[in-house]
């Protein structure tokens, strides 16, 4: 078996002839960091997908899909004369032995949380070394909108800017859900726009207050709906029905019918 160092070194070089300029691919020729964000995204997002099914036979290919990605923009890079590879790996290297000080250093921490007080601190110092002052500073734009949404609430909860507790959450939300539901009589897009969303924020923070992944909580919620909807239409393709040929009530009793069979399972 190679060792990690010669297969990524074999990778770095298939990236580095996929680039070339006369005899490599033409797609990859002519890609650039902004061409090949989407696919960073999804292949991470894939990544993802693969850890929650426990498919540990796919991970390892989804891994390098996205391992791969890494790849790609450090040879772009390298091509401008900005960084390269190597740069990247020395970066999270320091990165992580700055902010682990008590395994490469002498710093002592009791538990988790003291380690969590700690990565944040190490944190803010280095934000503040860039020049990026604020509370919320730093924190990605290209983040989904229920992860940066839970993570600015996050980082305001730290200086005190939080609801005491989820029971003051759900107050909040049903504060937001009569907003809504005033604006239906006017119907104005732009004003619905503000008010869902503020509802989808406030959602984010009950997730928050609960201890639970507000994104998680969506993909859950996400598959629970496909498997249902999936099943709901079986039952009608096995009495030869599409479910344009069927009723909203039929569709209902259907789908009550399949949330039945889940609970005795």
């Amino acid at each position: 078996m190679q060792t990690a160092e010669t297969e990524l070194r074999r990778l770095l070089d298939i990236m580095a002839a996929l680039r070339a300029p006369v005899t490599g691919c033409p797609w990859d020729q002519v890609q650039t960091y902004a061409t090949i964000a989407p696919y960073t995204i999804e292949e991470a997002y894939e990544v993802a997908d693969a850890i929650t099914r426990r498919d540990f036979t796919d991970l390892p290919d989804e891994l390098g899909d996205l391992l791969f990605q890494v790849v790609f923009h450090a040879r772009m890079a390298e091509e401008e004369g900005r960084f390269a590879f190597a740069d990247v790996a020395r970066s999270i290297a320091d990165k992580m032995l700055r902010r682990h000080p008590h395994v490469f250093a002498e710093a002592e921490i009791r538990n988790a949380s003291a380690q969590t007080e700690a990565w944040e601190a190490q944190k803010r110092r280095e934000r503040a070394a860039k020049a990026q002052a604020g509370v919320l500073a730093g924190i990605p734009v290209a983040l989904p909108a229920l992860t940066r949404a839970q993570k600015l609430a996050a980082r305001a909860a730290r200086v005190g800017f939080d609801w005491p507790d989820a029971a003051a959450v759900l107050e909040k939300l049903d504060e937001e859900a009569a907003e809504v539901r005033a604006e239906l009589s006017t119907a104005d897009p732009a004003r619905l726009q503000d008010e869902v969303g503020d509802m989808l924020f406030v959602l984010v923070n009950l997730a928050r207050k609960l201890d639970l992944d507000a994104e998680a909580c969506l993909r859950h919620a996400n598959a629970k709906f496909e498997r249902r909807f999936n099943a709901v239409e079986a039952l009608f393709a096995a009495e030869g029905r599409g479910l344009a040929e069927t009723t909203l009530q039929e569709m209902d009793a259907a789908w009550d019918a399949v949330k039945q069979t889940e609970v005795k399972s």
